[in-house]
């Protein structure tokens, strides 16, 4: 029986070359796999699952849409630690120093300049300046503030930078002013009960304050007049129309448009986050911030490219651009990661796989001849070296290399693709042995 060329039965026995065929392909595997594990090094980590935010004070918008921002993280498989604090100053701070992975912030608090290592994801909506002023004092000029009890916004908040700015383009020295150190809805309460004669901040209209103030009997926002002249001055503050009666048509809420001054509501994070938590929270302001505002001038304003203090992350700039990753439109978050993450592998298998799989057969069948062709060599050298010397004992000699010859080509394995070009050997081999031997005899004769 012959199996590959183990020839039972018959006494001769030759090494199956099955093994060095698998052997050989495995030397190229290996070094495909090694492709891989040097691309493997470059391969972005995975995500963490946790993000800590900083957001705001109790009652305010940051800290209501930072709920809903941990509700769609969820969804993903991310949970979301919020931090609350007392306002924007105090979230830059905690981001600066690197205590949190993102922060809302006010626009027009900080640049790129002072924190070179922050990245914007986009301004979510317009945050206005509101000014509310007790039922009897009517606010026409800043200056009319001297003496007057106002609550200015508290130490480490937006609002009080954006008041201390205003205040300084009038020329108006706060200590002038009466600072009465309230916040939130006892603020709020003090002013309907003329406690205080004016209340500054700056508030989404959906805040509880801003909506408990605008729906107070006998209040209103004031009315920046001179709302474009304070834009043109400062870059991070917006112009914008309150209409008349949008906050409640039957009660005619406002009771006239109200130009106001606003910075805008940003979402910033460390350029030290990884790219894909940045890409999933792009995403979730866009779902939470798409549904408009009644500051919004046009559809779909928010979330935006514009009105950031600092550089837009690469991953919010392409989601601006092409919407949703194609992964992720189709597969869950995770599992989209995990298969862009490992898409450089792919670059050992079509740089070293596929030109293997033409190479290896040609490699392998090169190797094989190799070991049946380099005999013709010797013999095109014996077969000139006889017709130079036909004497008895160089012929003779001759005969017993070809014999040596034969049976080193006995002991050559190859596969039975390449059993025709052996026998083809040993048959050229036995060939010109008869025709040495037809010269010793024509020298004998």
């Amino acid at each position: 029986m012959v199996s590959g060329y183990v020839i039972e039965g018959v006494g001769v026995k030759k090494p199956q070359t099955k093994k060095e065929l698998v052997r050989f392909y495995c030397y190229g595997l290996l070094m495909v796999l090694l492709g891989f594990a040097v691309t493997y090094q470059f391969i972005e980590p995975a995500p963490p699952t946790k993000l800590v935010l900083a957001a705001g004070a109790p009652g305010g918008a940051y800290l209501e849409f930072a709920k809903e921002y941990r509700t769609l993280l969820v969804e993903d498989g991310v949970s979301l630690e919020i931090l609350e604090t007392s306002g924007s100053i105090d979230n830059l701070a905690l981001l600066a120093a690197g205590k949190v992975d993102a922060a809302l912030l006010q626009g027009g608090i900080a640049d790129s300049l002072e924190y070179p290592d922050l990245l914007g994801l986009g301004s979510l909506y317009f945050e206005p300046l509101w000014v509310f002023t007790r039922q009897g004092f009517k606010l026409e000029n800043l200056s009319q503030l001297s003496g007057k009890k106002a609550v200015l916004g508290s130490e480490g908040s937006g609002t009080r930078k954006v008041v201390l700015q205003l205040l300084q383009d009038n020329e108006i020295d706060v200590a002038t002013l009466v600072e009465v150190e309230l916040t939130g809805m006892p603020a709020v309460e003090a002013l309907r009960q003329g406690k205080v004669d004016i209340i500054f901040m700056v508030a989404a209209v959906s805040s509880a304050q801003v909506q408990t103030l605008l729906n107070s009997d006998h209040l209103a926002p004031v009315n920046f007049v001179r709302a474009e002249a304070y834009a043109r001055r400062h870059n991070f503050l917006s112009k914008v129309i309150l209409p008349q009666g949008v906050v409640n048509f039957k009660k005619n809420i406002p009771p006239q448009d109200v130009a106001l001054v606003a910075p805008a509501a940003t979402l910033v994070v460390r350029e030290s986050l990884h790219p894909a938590l940045a890409g999933l929270l792009t995403q979730v302001i866009d779902k939470v911030h798409s549904k408009g505002g009644l500051l919004n001038s046009r559809r779909h304003q928010f979330p935006s490219a514009e009105y950031l203090d600092f550089p837009l992350s690469e991953e919010a700039e392409q989601f601006y651009r092409r919407g949703v990753p194609f992964l992720q439109r189709y597969l869950p978050f995770w599992m989209a990661i995990q298969f862009d993450r490992l898409k450089l592998l792919m670059l050992p298998l079509l740089a070293l796989l596929l030109p293997l799989i033409k190479i290896l057969p040609l490699t392998y069948r090169w190797r094989m001849r190799s070991r049946i062709y380099r005999w013709y060599d010797t013999l095109q050298v014996l077969d000139y070296e006889v017709r130079q010397d036909r004497s008895s004992s160089a012929v003779e000699g001759f005969i017993a290399r070809l014999n040596e010859i034969e049976e080193e080509a006995r002991q050559i394995t190859v596969p039975l693709a390449y059993a025709a070009e052996l026998y083809s050997l040993r048959h050229h081999i036995d060939l010109l042995r008869r025709q040495v031997g037809e010269l010793k005899e024509v020298d004998r004769l």
